[in-house]
């Protein structure tokens, strides 16, 4: 258990350019379509 402990308190913390993506809506959203979009394609070539 104490080796859980220790790998996670040594785990590397996010930046503040990556903090202030993760909570920006628009680039949210931004990645909800294009990671929708990539579905769509793969779903289609599976498609024949």
């Amino acid at each position: 258990m104490d080796d859980a402990a220790s790998s996670i308190a040594a785990a590397p913390l996010p930046t503040r350019k990556t903090l202030r993506a993760r909570s920006s809506l628009p680039y949210q959203v931004m990645r909800f379509v294009a990671f929708n979009i990539r579905m769509l394609r793969m779903v289609r070539k599976g498609h024949h």
